[in-house]
């Protein structure tokens, strides 16, 4: 299986994620664990699965997360599995409840992540998932790296 993880990171938690991922996904899969700077479409070709990971900043993702996605042709994932995930403060840890309401409101990066690869043609293979960091840079909440191992078991 050839696997693809592609992230973006601002403090090292979504990348943190991203190689979790990669090492939950055993030997018989070729995964390749890449910053979204460093990624070129080409690199989508001959995939079985395309993983998607972004910090949610202000309820997306990252701007660079966001061009690439546009820049997939379209119907480029068709036979494509793909799944997408985010780093995020979850709602608990949010003290002011104005704040707590918004956030609920408008969301998080992997939903629009995923929206964006079926777009594209791609097979959702689990429902996007977000992963907790305690505080806007992190650590990531414990426990956390072990939860991305298991979502991502077909």
């Amino acid at each position: 299986m050839k696997v693809l993880i592609m992230y973006d990171s601002y403090f090292g938690n979504t990348e943190k994620i991203a190689q979790a991922l990669r090492d939950s996904l055993g030997k018989d899969a070729k995964a390749e664990v890449i910053k979204v700077s460093d990624c070129k479409v080409e690199q989508l070709n001959g995939l079985d699965l395309f993983i998607v990971g972004s910090p949610t900043r202000a309820f997306r993702a990252t701007p660079p997360v966001t061009a690439f996605l546009n820049s997939i042709p379209p119907n480029s994932l068709n036979g494509i599995k793909v799944a997408a995930f985010d780093t995020r403060v979850a709602p608990e840890d949010i003290k002011s409840s104005i704040l707590r309401f918004i956030v609920k409101a408008g969301g998080y990066a992997a939903k629009p992540i995923a929206n964006m690869l079926v777009k594209k043609g791609g097979n959702l293979m689990v429902p996007p998932e977000g992963f907790a960091v305690v505080g806007n840079e992190g650590p990531l909440k414990e426990g956390e790296l072990d939860r991305a191992k298991v979502w991502i078991k077909p």
